[in-house]
C-alpha cells in the first residue's frame, strides 16, 4: 500500500476540487461553469443570504467573477416552452448532500432514495395523511394544472370555493409539507424559483425523457455516486466518501470495496490520518497550489468539518445558531484559502442598502505571516465586493487581523 504525506494529500484534495485549475482569462461562460461543476459534482442550497447565496459562492471561489445568472439559467430556465427548458437545463434540485443542485444526468442515480422517502416520509407524515387524506392528490393535480407554482399559491387554490369542487380547505403548513413529501419522492421537482421560493412542477416538464426513463439498480447507482465522491475529493476515507451524498455505511462500504476491486479506488495510507484512505485513479497531486479564495460555509471543500480539521488543521464550526455572546468568530464566517492552506477567517455581511461589504471580524491562524495574509485577504475582499456590486469594504473591530486588514484595505 502506498503512503502519502499529509501535505501531498492536501494538494490532491485541492486539485480534485478545482483549486489547481487556472481561472478563466475573460468572461466566464457556460463551458467554464460545466468545468467547475465537473469538479464539485453538486452545489448545496441554503436559505441564508447574509453575504451571498450558498450555491453561487463555490463557483466564484473557483472561477472568479461571473454572472450568477449563469447558474440561474442552468438550474431554473424561464418557464416558457417545456421542451426548450428541458434542453437548456444543466442542473436539477434534489436531496444529495442536503438540498442540492445536481447535474440533470445524476437525477436517476437517486431514484432509490426517492423510493426510500416514499415509505419513510409517509410514516413521518402520518398525522398529515390521516388528517388530510386527499391532500397529496389535490396538490399533485393542482401542480399538474397550473405549475410551476409555489406552496403559497397552492394553498390559495386548494382553499378556494368549495362549491367549485376544490375540496376541503388546507392550510399553508399542510400544503407546504405535502409539496415537500412529493418532492422527496420524486413526484414533483423544482420547475423554477422566484427569488428563493421554490416553484413546483412535474418532472416530465423539467427533465428530458432519457433521464426520466433511466432507473439504475440501487447498487449500481450507489457505486456511481461513491465514485463521483472520490473524483470530487481526490483522496478520502470511507466516511468522507459516504458523506458527500449522505449514503448509509452499508451502502458506502460495499461500493468502496467494489471500486477497489475494479481499480477505480486505490487504498493509501496518509500520514497523520487515523483511518484508511482511498485515492481515485484519476486524482493528481500537483507540486504546489497557488492562489487565494474565500470559501462559504457550505463549500464542498470544507462542509465536512472533521475532514476540514484533518486536512487543514483548521477547526471550523458555523455559529449561526449560537447565541451572539457565545460566538467565537461570528455569525457567517468565510475561511480564507491562500496557497493551499486555510490561513484566516472573516465574518462577512453584504450590506446591499449601503453598498458595503462589512467585515465584522477577521482572524488569522497561528504561525501565519499576518502582513501578507492581510494584503491578500484585502485584495480578495475587494474582488468579492466588486462581484457583488458593492462599493467598498468596511472592516470592523473584532479579531486579531482587523488592524492589519484595515490598513491593507
Amino acid at each position: 500500500m502506498q503512503t502519502m504525506s499529509a501535505a501531498a494529500a492536501r494538494r490532491t484534495v485541492l486539485a480534485a476540487q478545482g483549486f489547481a485549475d487556472s481561472r478563466p482569462g475573460g468572461e466566464v461562460n457556460r463551458r467554464h461553469l460545466q468545468r467547475a461543476l465537473a469538479r464539485t459534482k453538486l452545489l448545496q442550497l441554503d436559505s441564508v443570504n447574509v453575504a451571498v447565496r450558498a450555491h453561487y459562492m463555490p463557483l466564484y471561489s473557483r472561477l472568479g467573477s461571473y454572472s450568477p445568472e449563469l447558474v440561474d439559467a442552468a438550474a431554473w430556465p424561464p418557464a416558457t416552452q417545456h421542451a426548450r427548458r428541458r434542453q437548456s437545463r444543466l442542473l436539477v434540485e434534489y436531496w444529495a448532500h442536503e438540498a442540492s443542485l445536481i447535474p440533470v444526468r445524476d437525477w436517476p442515480l437517486l431514484r432509490w432514495r426517492m423510493r426510500e422517502y416514499g415509505s419513510a416520509s409517509r410514516r413521518r407524515y402520518r398525522d398529515l395523511l390521516e388528517r388530510a387524506p386527499g391532500l397529496l392528490e389535490d396538490v399533485f393535480a393542482a401542480v399538474k394544472e397550473i405549475g410551476p407554482v409555489g406552496a403559497g399559491r397552492l394553498e390559495r387554490e386548494l382553499g378556494g370555493d368549495q362549491r367549485q369542487g376544490r375540496g376541503p380547505w388546507w392550510n399553508r403548513t399542510d400544503t407546504k409539507r405535502a409539496c415537500e413529501l412529493l418532492f422527496a419522492t420524486g413526484e414533483l421537482t423544482t420547475g423554477t424559483r422566484r427569488g428563493f421560493e421554490r416553484l413546483y412542477d412535474l418532472p416530465e416538464r423539467v427533465l428530458p425523457p432519457e433521464v426520466l426513463s433511466s432507473d439504475p439498480e440501487e447498487g449500481d447507482a450507489v457505486r456511481t455516486l461513491v465514485e463521483r465522491s472520490a473524483q470530487a475529493l481526490g483522496v478520502a476515507t470511507e466516511g468522507d466518501l459516504r458523506d458527500y451524498y449522505r449514503l448509509s455505511p452499508a451502502q458506502s462500504r460495499q461500493a468502496v470495496a467494489e471500486l477497489v476491486e475494479d481499480g477505480a479506488l486505490e487504498p493509501v495510507a496518509v500520514r497523520g490520518w487515523r483511518h484508511q484512505a482511498y485515492r481515485h485513479r484519476a486524482a493528481r497531486t500537483p507540486r504546489t497550489i497557488a492562489g487565494r479564495a474565500l470559501l462559504c460555509p457550505f463549500d464542498p471543500l470544507i462542509w465536512e468539518r472533521s475532514r476540514t480539521e484533518r486536512i487543514f488543521d483548521f477547526r471550523y464550526r458555523i455559529e449561526i445558531y449560537v447565541p451572539q455572546r457565545q460566538r467565537v468568530y461570528g455569525y457567517y464566517v468565510f475561511p480564507f484559502l491562500l496557497d493551499g492552506r486555510l490561513v484566516a477567517r472573516v465574518d462577512l455581511k453584504a450590506d446591499r442598502a449601503a453598498r458595503v461589504l462589512r467585515v465584522f471580524g477577521a482572524f488569522s491562524e497561528p504561525g501565519g505571516d499576518v502582513v501578507r495574509i492581510a494584503a491578500e485577504l484585502a485584495a480578495a475582499l475587494r474582488d468579492m465586493a466588486a462581484w457583488l456590486d458593492l462599493g467598498e469594504v468596511a472592516v470592523g473591530e473584532h479579531g486579531d487581523l482587523v488592524e492589519a486588514l484595515r490598513q491593507a484595505v
